[in-house]
């Protein structure tokens, strides 16, 4: 038969360096394909000249049998082409609803009646958003089930998920695999990329690997285990780097207390929440979506605010602190690593340099009074050399960057301010396994070096990995205490839930 999708021999080329090189690529009726690869490999890039978004400089693109000349995603999505972005492409001022029936102008404006709609097809899918909610409220998890629902509301016959799991819960996960099995069942396409090889191999029917921007391997995903599809997109193994046995570490000895929260509140979200935080060590925090692990974290760093009366105390080096801005948490060494790294973490039309400078600045790390170019290119080439970011150069923009390299520069730009505390919020969401290991071993020097770190993910190995003590949240509150080394999956899970 036809493929749906086919590439032939596209090339897509950035200031004349090339993203995707000469590579082609066939997406089968009802077929479920992963494109898996390191970032910058050209995952991304590949699949947007499917969707419309970019355009190739040479090649061609075939749906349905017909070459087609995409130059927006409407095109796309006329021929039948839906792509769900790995960053979230919703209005923050529109409801959930009116996100989802955008385009549709007839029922746009019928609020009742697209509350009503939109409340039957999200519990269709089993993902609880309120429809009348404002994105903005909406958390990075919430978003992407809305996302996800805007693109299977559009009855696409191909649906390009762009990391789709990164931001939801083992539950939320559960529910899209099943999504993705009833979307099969009507005939429809799906291209899947993924950092999770596991979730690749579990609901994949064929696997193409990619490497700095080349077609590496295509095949059933029977032919592959975890092992060779590493070595596809890294050319090694990385056995033993990541998520090792935790059983087998020593842990760290804590050193002053750098942070001490007491009865933290902010509304119905953060509710008497107590913790501490220890120099030289790193302090994991487990949680589910909604469990108020983020919020109290951005309280701490001026970022959100307590509750005037009965808000509770932090302390930072016994001292009393209330941030209501980050500028003054900054100033006293507290730098939060923001979860949404598009919305929070970074100005995406400025270039590297300039981003890791104005981090400079405002952490007072900056030798000038005025803005020094020679200053500002010596700073940020330290850091892409550090992080091994993967750039043309420090003054190529952070939004031509991969998902991966992106998050190497929010993380740079918080180091450059030489912090006493970081608190690092998903660090690895979004990001490849051989970034993965190079991220954990920069979280591990941290804490060798004596800097306190807070780490919350969703991802358990990661946490359990990492951890020298691992803190539970549930329902706005830390619930229980374990030592990194003594716990297991089952444990933590069991109180993140119960």
């Amino acid at each position: 038969m036809t493929p749906v999708v086919e590439l032939r021999g596209v090339t897509k080329e950035y200031r004349g360096v090339p993203a995707v090189k000469n590579v082609s690529f066939t997406l089968e009726r009802g077929e479920v394909h992963a494109v898996l690869g390191e970032n910058g490999a050209g995952k991304s890039t590949l699949t947007k000249m499917v969707a419309g978004v970019v355009q190739p400089s040479a090649g061609e693109v075939w749906i349905d049998g017909e070459k087609v000349a995409l130059s927006t995603p409407s095109e796309a999505l006329t021929r039948g082409v839906a792509m769900v972005y790995q960053e979230t492409s919703l209005v923050p001022s529109l409801t959930v609803a009116q996100n989802i029936y955008l385009t549709d102008d007839k029922r746009f404006h019928r609020l009742r009646g697209i509350y009503i709609a939109g409340q039957q097809f999200l519990q269709s899918l089993n993902f609880h958003v309120d429809p009348t909610a404002m994105v903005a409220t909406l958390g990075a998890g919430q978003k992407q089930m809305v996302e996800i629902a805007r693109a299977v509301h559009h009855d696409a016959k191909v649906i390009i998920f762009d990391e789709p799991t990164a931001t939801l819960t083992p539950e939320e996960k559960h529910q899209f695999f099943s999504l993705v099995e009833r979307l099969k069942l009507r005939g429809v396409s799906v291209i899947f990329i993924s950092h999770a090889l596991e979730e690749a191999l579990a609901i994949a029917d064929r696997i193409t690997v990619m490497r700095d921007g080349e077609h590496v391997v295509t095949d059933v995903t029977s032919a592959f285990d975890r092992e060779k599809i590493v070595r596809a997109m890294v050319g090694r193994t990385l056995s033993g780097e990541l998520y090792g046995s935790h059983r087998d570490r020593t842990l760290r000895t804590p050193g002053d207390k750098v942070l001490s929260v007491q009865n933290l509140s902010m509304g119905s979200v953060v509710r008497n929440t107590s913790f501490s935080v220890f120099a030289g060590q790193i302090t994991g925090v487990f949680g589910l979506i909604g469990s108020g692990r983020t919020e109290a974290a951005k309280v701490v760093a001026g970022v959100l605010k307590r509750d005037l009366f009965h808000g509770g105390q932090v302390r930072l080096n016994g001292k009393s602190v209330r941030y209501r801005v980050p500028r003054p948490a900054v100033r006293d060494g507290i730098i939060y690593v923001t979860e949404d790294r598009k919305l929070e973490g970074f100005f995406e039309t400025m270039s590297i340099a300039e981003n890791i400078h104005i981090a400079a600045i405002a952490g007072g790390q900056s030798k000038s009074a005025t803005v020094s170019i020679s200053e500002m290119r010596q700073i940020a080439q330290h850091w892409i050399e550090a992080l091994n970011v993967k750039a043309i150069n420090a003054d190529a923009r952070v939004i031509e960057l991969s998902g991966g390299n992106q998050q190497k520069v929010v993380v740079a730009k918080a180091l450059v301010q030489k912090p006493k505390l970081v608190i690092f919020d998903e660090p690895t969401r979004g990001v490849d396994v051989g970034a993965i290991a190079e991220i954990h071993q920069l979280i591990n020097r941290l804490a060798d070096d004596g800097i306190a770190v807070l780490v919350i993910s969703s991802y358990l190995p990661e946490v359990l990995q990492l951890s020298d003590r691992i803190l539970v949240c549930r329902q706005g509150r830390i619930v229980e205490e374990f030592e990194g080394n003594k716990a297991d999956k089952e444990t933590i899970m069991y109180a993140a839930v119960h």
